[in-house]
């Protein structure tokens, strides 16, 4: 009987530690050092709405606005994921082709694998400032020096490659007049 006594015990003292007091310090520790990111890094508008996460990225399709790269879930947080199609798969083989010939650029054939990517390359961003410059009336080199202003380096210089947030690319060119 002492053995199931010890037994309990220790699952009652694992729970304690691994179910409350260990997430509690987690969460504790990721709002004293990282505030914004802990609360899902929100971005807002003006009015103090919530408007987007700058990691989950959003579905635009208007002209006057920067597409992010394709997602087979439509840009929905909750089943994350892509699409599983292989390079035999004649769904997948139509839709490259369709996004070849709208002129989509080689980063933007496939679907992200997350599904939620919120970002492209400046390269990518680049081919896509003619049609949102002329789509919103704009001159195309101050669509273009704003995509080179909101470009993100690598991460600690070495990881990644340059990239572009595609909703806070959005925000600020609905600021640009």
């Amino acid at each position: 009987m002492k053995i199931f006594r010890t037994a309990f015990l220790f699952f009652a003292l694992m729970t304690a530690i691994t179910g409350f007091l260990y997430p509690l310090s987690m969460t504790l520790l990721a709002k004293a050092f990282f505030p914004i990111q802990s609360k899902g890094s929100l971005i807002k508008n003006e009015k103090a709405q919530v408007i987007g996460s700058a990691w989950v990225g959003q579905n635009f399709q208007q002209e006057i606005y920067f597409w992010p790269r394709p997602s087979v879930i439509n840009y929905n947080p909750m089943p994350s994921g892509g699409s599983n199609s292989g390079p035999t798969s004649e769904t997948l083989r139509q839709l490259v082709n369709e996004r070849k010939k709208a002129g989509f650029t080689a980063e933007m054939l496939y679907a992200s694998a997350s599904g939620l990517d919120p970002h492209v390359t400046p390269p990518t961003a680049l081919k896509q400032a003619p049609r949102v410059a002329k789509a919103r009336g704009l001159q195309q080199a101050a669509v273009e020096d704003l995509i080179l202003q909101l470009s993100e380096s690598r991460q600690m210089g070495f990881l990644g490659v340059e990239r572009i947030n595609i909703l806070k690319l959005n925000i600020a060119l609905d600021h640009l007049r």
